[in-house]
């Protein structure tokens, strides 16, 4: 990235010499989530306005493999891995986890710097990870010429862990001290993620509650032949259970039907995925997997119905794409996608494949799949302003620019 961008340039409010510019903090320590969160965000914005641009920074190792927009782009940032300890590790620079955050820090300051962002939105971590992002916070907020937006999904995690968690993270000061909003990618009345959080009466005022993400139903490729049922874990990484629960249910029912198109995900690991191949080989073909699908959204437009876990992106696509579906929802080491799962079945969005009131056995697995064809699909339930959150969005971005102060040129 040029010197030149850290220049100070004339500002006229929001009609500025150049175009806006909005940097988003996607800290990705695991899975696809905050990636596409963000990815869909700055697509948006700048379909939005031509003038836009957006730069996303990320930890996620598999950023490349997807495509951007035309005034989208992303810096990778070193990665990191999370242990079964829950320590955290470099993942590949053979740095111990002190360097490589200290290194992260510096290369988040430096392109905010560089970059010079009206409007910075940060994923989910009020401070990012392990703190990181707060020397970037400071230099922005004393330099005054952006706004700074915490985005938070529509749940985090059940409120006494979110409590003690923010307080460890010192998140609660961090939001108060630093965001100029906060944006809740849901509707208040299907979940409040700030629940159990102190937050004053000010930070409340600061909330907009923006309706969910909706994904992008334009162009997409041709999907394969129908009819067939979509099974995906999302990233995978933590996705082997629902993988084999489906195979599983393919086996022990030989009339099983229709067709399954399974998608591990690029974070299954790789003995795992080869161990399940040589299950999914045998089935002759009433199961076909794929590992990564950048485009996913083409399967899911030609599905029946889908088998999924309960991440928020996955969640997003069911609605979009108005497919009936079945969650699977994992239960550690956070009851988010139990929360999502139960709330949404609760509102006939979905079902929910519980594992202690249903048991997660073949069995199960079999019934959820043959009641995919006559379950509802999420439409007919659907509440007003449900999938608003991008057009909620790029209105929130606007009138954040008109907010920029006024400065004369030098």
């Amino acid at each position: 990235m040029s010197a030149d961008l850290a220049t100070s340039r004339p500002r006229l409010g929001p009609a500025t010499v150049r175009g806006p510019r909005i940097l988003f903090y996607s800290h990705d320590t695991f899975g696809l989530g905050h990636l596409r969160r963000s990815r869909a965000l700055a697509s948006a914005i700048t379909s939005a306005d031509p003038k836009a641009s957006a730069m996303i920074l990320t930890g996620s190792p598999v950023a490349g493999r997807f495509a951007f927009p035309n005034r989208v782009d992303h810096m990778r940032l070193p990665g990191v891995i999370k242990r079964t300890d829950g320590s955290y590790a470099s993942r590949t620079m053979g740095m111990n986890i002190e360097d490589t955050t200290e290194l992260r820090a510096g290369l988040i300051r430096s392109t905010a710097e560089q970059f010079d962002p009206d409007i910075l939105v940060v994923d989910k971590e009020p401070t990012g990870f392990r703190g990181e992002l707060l020397p970037t916070l400071e230099l922005l907020q004393e330099r005054g010429k952006a706004k700074l937006v915490l985005g938070l999904r529509d749940v985090l995690d059940e409120p006494d862990v979110l409590r003690a968690e923010w307080d460890r993270k010192k998140a609660l000061h961090a939001t108060e001290r630093f965001y100029d909003e906060i944006w809740v990618y849901g509707l208040r009345d299907i979940y409040d993620p700030t629940a159990g959080i102190d937050l004053s009466a000010q930070a409340q005022a600061r909330m907009h509650w923006t309706g969910y993400l909706r994904r992008d139903l334009g162009t997409v490729g041709a999907p394969p032949e129908q009819p067939y049922v979509l099974i995906t874990p999302g990233g995978g990484g933590d996705g082997a259970m629902m993988v084999d629960l489906a195979i599983s249910a393919y086996e022990r029912d030989p009339t099983l039907g229709p067709r399954a198109m399974l998608v591990y995900g690029p974070f299954l690991s790789g003995e795992t995925r080869a161990a399940f191949e040589e299950r999914v080989a045998a089935l002759d073909g009433r199961v076909t997997a794929v590992g990564f699908e950048s485009e996913i959204e083409t399967l899911f437009v030609g599905a029946q119905g889908v088998i999924c876990m309960g991440g928020y992106n996955t969640f997003c696509e069911v609605l979009s794409f108005d497919k009936p579906a079945v969650i699977v929802p994992r239960t550690s080491p956070r009851l988010e996608q139990w929360i999502r799962a139960s709330r949404a079945e609760e509102l006939n969005l979905v079902t929910m494949l519980d594992e202690t009131r249903d048991g997660w056995t073949p069995e199960a697995m079999i019934g959820a799949i043959r009641a995919l064809e006559q379950q509802p699909a999420p439409s007919q339930a659907i509440a007003d302003g449900l999938l608003d959150g991008l057009d909620y969005v790029t209105r929130r971005v606007d009138t954040l620019l008109h907010q920029l102060p006024r400065e004369a040129a030098e």
